[in-house]
């Protein structure tokens, strides 16, 4: 949830919500929904990209459509002569890695992989436990995913 500053109005607000949603929304269509005229808009979300609120824009991809099947959870426990820079860059060089996050806990890192099949993950986390600085891993295979809430809550 984001909690209000003194930086965002309810305008602002509804602004990346709405773009959350649907990035691809016309100023004109935004207005609407924000109930002000699409120059408006246009400053408005300038600002919010300027200051950072917009990140980037994307599309989201049916990963099933495109083959692949299996999503997991991919623990990632380093050893004491790891180089993060170099192990994190590594990962974000792996097409099935879609997140990694450095986490508080046994494991330094959690990544979020998708692979088209068992065997592909088996390869993937063959490539993982090669890696310069890679202790072990520990995985865990998604079975469902009941709710997504593909962003975050916009509120004041």
């Amino acid at each position: 949830m984001v909690t209000t500053t003194e930086e965002l109005d309810e305008l602002d607000l509804q602004l990346l919500d709405a773009l959350q949603s649907n990035a691809r929304s016309t100023f004109a269509e935004l207005g609407s929904i924000v109930g002000l005229k699409a120059p408006a808009v246009h400053d408005r979300v300038k600002r919010l990209e300027q200051r950072g609120y917009i990140q980037r824009y994307s599309a989201q991809l049916d990963a099933k459509r495109l083959g692949l099947l299996l999503t997991a959870f991919v623990s990632l426990y380093t050893a004491p002569d790891c180089n993060y820079d170099d192990f994190t860059r590594a990962l974000g060089e792996m097409p099935e890695v879609c997140e990694v996050h450095s986490v508080a806990g046994e494991e330094t890192f959690v990544c979020k992989v998708v692979t088209g099949s068992t065997k592909h993950l088996d390869d993937l986390l063959a490539r993982l436990k090669g890696m310069p600085g890679m202790a072990r891993t520990r995985t865990t295979i998604v079975l469902t995913t009941p709710y997504d809430r593909g962003g975050v809550t916009v509120q004041s």
